[in-house]
């Protein structure tokens, strides 16, 4: 199955890395290569995600970073919608409920 990210995952995923790399290169490089492993898990187990408020969208947890990939699982494709720390407000997270 195909992986596809988003414009904007990708520049979420672009500013994370960014953001570690001027603290710790080696950490960002770390950090990338553990989300692009958990991404390539996406193509042969694509629900292996939790679901979130909303039915489309799953939530795989990068461990042992707290980053938190959303994304919809198709037919054909998984699309990446966001690439996000944990620690950001939830309500914003794709997938919540507003209230």
């Amino acid at each position: 199955m195909k992986v596809r990210f988003t414009s904007p995952a990708l520049a979420e995923l672009e500013a994370v890395l960014d953001y570690l790399a001027a603290r710790s290169p080696q950490g960002a490089a770390r950090v990338q290569a553990r989300i692009k492993m958990f991404v390539n898990l996406l193509s042969s187990h694509p629900l292996i995600g939790t679901r979130t408020d909303d039915p489309t969208i799953r939530r795989l947890v990068v461990r042992p970073y707290a980053y938190l990939v959303f994304y919809e699982a198709g037919e054909e494709e998984v699309i990446i919608h966001s690439v996000r720390h944990a620690a950001r407000d939830p309500d914003t997270m794709p997938g919540s409920v507003p209230l």
